[in-house]
Parts: structure tokens; C-alpha cells; sequence
């Protein structure tokens, strides 16, 4: 229970003094060219979009050339051009009329254009899911390098659904759902034109019906795109919290079935889910109400073209030739599918792009600063060698416009010295370690030997400080990587890790599992603790590190610490007093502020000091306690002092 106690006051801690989450971000308007720019870029360079679209064009050319010569093939087939012969144009024979040879010349010509327009066609198609595979690629590792070096900041704001949502459904919809759509879209737009040109040039008086019908549908297209636009970025939202909760149903499914709250949680399930599925639900309905409507107008369009042969056509004369005719009927029957999925699938570009959009947001968040040190700053190899800490008039806030979070702190920790950080709820204990680590905007200096940590990068300095969590964390691999992952170390360094933690039993090849979760909860604290104990750094922090382990181990951990770090700084955040009231020093916080920082035992000496009061709530026998281990740690250093 009181390790229950002390992780709640911890996370209840850590949401008053961090920034908390805020709404998902929605854009409205259209889709901006920058969007589209930004993918096309992303799928190669001018030259590559250039050919690519030459490739549109003359696969275009190919299919449009192949139904043009079928209905001139049928006028030589009628007589319509008794005096044409490809043997005379061929300068074969002398024969001006239509013969055998000139049908089996029409024959080659036309399985010509065939195997051209398959050809192109599939040339074109292989380019351009090529662009659309290598845009996808890199728009996920813009993203992913983005997130990564993203300021804590933004994972403070923004909970691991909305993340997912990017990485899953929104990658997913740019892999499969946008190329499919674009490759139509382009398609049928260059079908559209070739159509309308071959009707135009059979019958020139259908030129103004065409025009008509363009503007109708645009007009159509305008209100659809619209509705769906927005709908679709309010399913994109709406779907983040399915993910965040799912994801954090996982992660507290012990919890959850301890206290019964299954139900409690399903429902919570469902009312997301049905929220999605209402945005899902709209988004699908007003598709199919712009496809009805469009397949309305088509139907008008092509009585409009079967009556003008009808109405126009003069038989004496015989104006209309059938080779014609049945171009333009049958050019305009595919126009009405074609107009009615173009139209969809232009809208349903736009809606898909609305997830590169919002990648796009993503591979543009607030960064970190450099990683590594300019070679000028850097420090040297074995920086740092003392472990002396120094605040300089530090203030720190999470966010630009709020208040700071620490207020000019102004302190010196001396090399070797083993301090006790404490406080109420929201005092600051916390902020102060993410202001070390630099997880936050800080204003001022933070001193490490003498060496300022804002100047240099922030691999040089946080690999230099070891951190034992109160929730400790372990990766899915062998116990080796666990220990080493960047294989920096012999194994004889980390078989003496394994031994000073008594988990040499385990072995280096020892399995874990994704977060360590086929070992206790001692047994990952040992781990974490073997973990420092390879890098041996100056300086060590420990975040109430054993608060949620047994007593034993407790005891265990603070005896280990205490024997491996003892030439080290440590810095100890603890909720529970008796962890370090042995401390060479305690720093007493409130409201973000350094009220008292001095040996425990010279603090107790004032009884109305912050110490003393947080003291006399642990009761009576516990003051005792602490008091005595206040004055013999206290008695202990006043003798090695005078010996030395």
C-alpha cells in the first residue's frame, strides 16, 4: 500500500507540474498545394515527376488513338471511303478502293495501338506506385526522425493514440488508399478529355452539352469536397482516442481486472468506437449521395448525345457516318461511370490527403537541441571527474506563456555528496531532475564540473548521468542488451554487474520481454540497478527507486548503492523520509523554490522548519526514528572529518 501511495503521489505530481494534455489539432479549408507539393517532392525531383506525367499523356494518346482508328475502320468497312486504300497510300498497288490486304493492315495497325496502350500503361503505373512507395517511405522517416527528437513537451500534450493514429492508420491510408486514388484521378481526367475531344470532333454541336455537364459536376464537386473534407478530419480525430485507449487499457490490464472495472472500460470503448463510427458512417453516406447524383446528370448527358443524332442527322445527305455514331455513343455510355467514379475518386484524393496533412504536422514539432557538441565545446572523454553539481539561478516552465515551474534555484552540490531531494506534492522534485536532464525550457546555468550543460549536446551530458526510475524500464532482447545495448562494454564487465546485484543465476543470454514483463518487480529494479553500474558515472539519480519493491529488496538495492556508488554523486527524489535522512544533505522544495538544504540533522534542529514539519506527520515512533538516523549519520561525519 504504500508503494501504491507513493507512485500515485508521484504521477499526481507529475501532472500538476507538467503541461496537460490539449486538444487534437484540426485544420480547416482546403487542402493546401504545399501538401501536395510536399508529397510529390518526397516521391522524387522535377526531372522524375516530368517523365512520369509524359508517360499519362502518351499512354493517353495510345487509348484514345486505338478507339479513334476502330471507328474509322468501320467507315472503310461500310464504303465510306471508297476512294482510301492503304496498299495505294502504301504504294503497294494502284487499287484506290478498300481490299483483303488493306483489312489485314487495319488489323496490324490496331493490335499495334493495343500492345502500345498495355505497354504504356503498365510502364506508367509501375512509375508512378514507385513515386507513391518512396514518398510513403520518406514522409514515415521524416515523421519518425521528428518524433524522436521531439521535445518532452510535445509527449506531455499529446497522448501515444494520436501517434499511433499517424503511424498506423494514417501511413496505412498513404501506402494503400492515396496511390489508388491518385492513379485513377490522373487516369480518368486524361480519359475525360480524350473522350470529350473524340465526341466533339463527331459531332461539334455537343460541345456546349459537354461544357454544361463539366460545370454541373464541378459545382456538385465543390459542396461534396466541401463535407467530406471536413468529415474526413473529423474521423481522423476522432479515431486517436480508440487508440489511446486501447493502448492504455493494455498497459493497466492488472489494475483494471483487480479492481473490476471491465465493464467500466468497455463502455468507455464503445462510446469512442461510436463516435468513430458515426464520423465513418457520414463520411460513407455522403460519398454514395454524391455518386447517385452524379450518375443522375450522366444519364442526362448521354440522351443528350443519342438525341442529337436523332434530332440533327439528315438522312438524305446521310451527315452521320455509323463508325461515328457508335464512337460517340459508346465514348459517352463510359463517360457516365467514368465522370461519376473521377469525380469520386478527385474528392477522395483530397480526403486522403488530408493524412499527409497530417504527417505533415509531425515533421514539424518543436526539437530538441543538437545532439552532439561543437568541437570546440566538447568535453573531454572522462568529463565529468568529480561530479560537482551547480544551479545557477534556474528557472524552468513547460510551456512558453505559463509560469515557471522552478524559481531561481541557486545551489551547490559537492563532489561525492549524497543528497536527499523532498517535498510535498508539487513542490518541484521532479522539474528539478528534468532540468538537470534538460526536458524542459530552462533559464540559467546548470554546472557540471565547472562545465555548462546548455552549451553542449545533449548525448555528451545525459550519457554522463545514470538514472535508476521508480518505474523501471527494460527492452524486448537478450539481458545483455538490456545491460549494454549499444555494446560498449566487455562481458566480463557485465558479468561482475550481474554478481553485485545477485542476478548472475539469470545469464547474459537471459531473455526479457518487452518492458520486462517475465520478471518481477525487484527483479527489473536490479536490472536498472546492474545497468548503472556498468556505465559507473559520476553522477547518479535515483527517482524513489524502491518504492514499489519489497523490503528485502529495498534494503538490498540501498546497501548496493551505497557500496558500488560510493565515489559518485547521488541525488535521491523519495517520498518516504526514512530512504534519506542518511544523507550527507537533504534539499527541501516548495512551490518550486529551495527552502532548505543542509545535513538533516541540522535541519531537524529548527522546529518550525520545512523538514521538521514534514516529519511530524510521519507519527511518533517514526520521528524518533528518523531523528536518531539524522544524528549518528551526523555523528559518523563529524568524526571522519576530524580524522581526516
Amino acid at each position: 500500500m504504500t508503494s501504491f501511495i507513493s507512485s500515485k503521489t508521484n504521477e499526481i505530481e507529475q501532472n500538476q507540474m507538467e503541461p496537460a494534455e490539449v486538444e487534437e489539432f484540426r485544420s480547416r479549408g482546403s487542402i493546401g498545394g504545399h501538401v501536395y507539393s510536399s508529397y510529390y517532392k518526397a516521391g522524387g525531383n522535377c526531372c522524375i515527376l516530368f517523365i512520369i506525367m509524359l508517360l499519362f499523356v502518351f499512354s493517353q494518346l495510345a487509348a484514345s488513338g486505338s478507339d479513334f482508328f476502330i471507328a474509322f475502320w468501320v467507315n472503310l468497312e461500310q464504303g465510306y471511303s471508297n476512294n482510301f486504300s492503304f496498299s495505294k497510300l502504301l504504294s503497294m498497288s494502284n487499287q484506290t478502293t478498300y481490299s483483303e490486304d488493306d483489312r489485314d493492315i487495319c488489323i496490324y495497325i490496331f493490335a499495334g495501338l493495343t500492345v502500345l496502350t498495355v505497354v504504356m500503361t503498365l510502364i506508367r503505373s509501375f512509375a508512378f506506385f514507385e513515386l507513391c512507395v518512396t514518398a510513403s517511405k520518406r514522409l514515415h522517416d521524416k515523421m519518425f526522425r521528428s518524433i524522436s527528437r521531439a521535445t518532452m513537451r510535445f509527449f506531455n500534450t499529446n497522448p501515444s493514440g494520436r501517434i499511433l493514429n499517424r503511424f498506423s492508420k494514417d501511413i496505412g491510408a498513404i501506402d494503400e488508399l492515396l496511390p489508388m486514388a491518385m492513379i485513377d484521378c490522373i487516369q480518368i481526367t486524361l480519359s475525360l478529355v480524350g473522350i470529350i475531344v473524340v465526341i466533339c470532333v463527331t459531332n461539334v454541336w455537343l460541345i456546349f452539352p459537354t461544357f454544361l455537364i463539366c460545370a454541373t459536376f464541378y459545382g456538385l464537386r465543390v459542396v461534396y469536397v466541401s463535407t467530406s473534407r471536413s468529415v474526413k478530419r473529423l474521423e481522423g480525430i476522432t479515431r486517436s482516442p480508440v487508440f489511446s485507449h486501447l493502448s492504455a487499457t493494455l498497459q493497466g490490464l492488472s489494475t483494471i481486472r483487480s479492481f473490476n472495472a471491465e465493464e467500466i472500460l468497455i463502455k468507455e470503448f464503445d462510446n469512442h468506437q461510436d463516435l468513430h463510427s458515426s464520423a465513418w458512417y457520414i463520411y460513407i453516406a455522403s460519398s454514395r449521395a454524391f455518386g447517385f447524383w452524379l450518375d443522375l446528370v450522366c444519364l442526362v448527358y448521354i440522351i443528350c448525345v443519342t438525341m442529337s443524332f436523332l434530332l440533327l442527322s439528315d438522312d438524305k445527305n446521310n451527315v452521320y457516318r455509323g463508325g461515328d455514331v457508335g464512337l460517340a455513343i459508346t465514348q459517352s455510355i463510359a463517360l457516365t461511370g467514368m465522370f461519376q467514379w473521377g469525380m469520386r475518386q478527385s474528392t477522395e484524393v483530397e480526403n486522403q490527403m488530408t493524412s499527409v496533412e497530417r504527417i505533415l504536422e509531425y515533421t514539424n514539432i518543436e526539437r530538441e537541441p543538437a545532439l552532439e557538441s561543437l568541437p570546440s565545446k566538447k568535453p573531454k572523454d572522462d568529463w565529468p571527474t568529480r561530479g560537482q553539481i551547480e544551479f545557477k539561478k534556474v528557472y524552468l516552465s513547460y510551456l512558453p506563456l505559463e509560469p515557471p515551474v522552478l524559481k531561481n534555484l541557486n545551489f551547490t552540490i559537492e563532489p561525492r555528496e549524497k543528497i536527499g531531494i523532498v517535498g510535498r506534492t508539487g513542490a518541484g522534485k521532479t522539474s528539478m531532475i528534468s532540468a538537470l536532464f534538460r526536458l524542459a525550457d530552462i533559464e540559467g546555468n546548470i554546472e557540471i564540473d565547472a562545465v555548462d550543460i546548455g552549451e553542449i549536446g545533449l548525448h555528451d551530458f545525459r550519457s554522463k548521468i545514470s538514472i535508476i526510475p521508480q518505474e523501471p524500464f527494460l527492452f524486448s532482447g537478450s539481458l545483455r542488451k538490456n545491460l549494454d545495448p549499444f555494446e560498449q562494454y566487455s562481458d566480463h564487465i557485465l558479468w561482475s554487474a550481474l554478481e553485485d546485484v545477485e542476478l548472475k543465476e539469470m545469464g547474459l543470454d537471459e531473455h526479457i520481454n518487452e518492458g520486462g514483463s517475465n520478471l518481477s518487480v525487484g527483479q527489473r529494479q536490479l536490472v536498472c540497478l546492474a545497468r548503472a553500474i556498468v556505465r559507473n558515472n559520476k553522477i547518479l539519480v535515483l527517482d524513489e527507486a524502491t518504492a514499489n519493491v519489497d523490503p528485502r529488496t529495498d534494503e538490498f538495492i540501498q546497501k548496493a548503492i551505497k557500496r558500488k556508488f560510493a565515489d559518485c554523486t547521488v541525488l535521491t527524489i523519495a517520498h518516504r523520509l526514512n530512504t534519506v535522512m542518511d544523507s550527507d544533505k537533504i534539499l527541501v522544495m516548495d512551490a518550486g523554490s529551495v527552502v532548505e538544504f543542509d545535513h538533516p540533522y541540522i535541519l531537524l534542529q529548527n522546529e518550525n522548519g520545512k523538514l521538521s514539519n514534514l516529519i511530524q506527520e510521519t507519527g511518533t515512533l517514526m520521528i524518533e526514528a528518523l531523528k536518531n538516523v539524522a544524528k549518528q549519520n551526523y555523528e559518523l561525519r563529524e568524526q571522519s572529518f576530524a580524522t581526516f
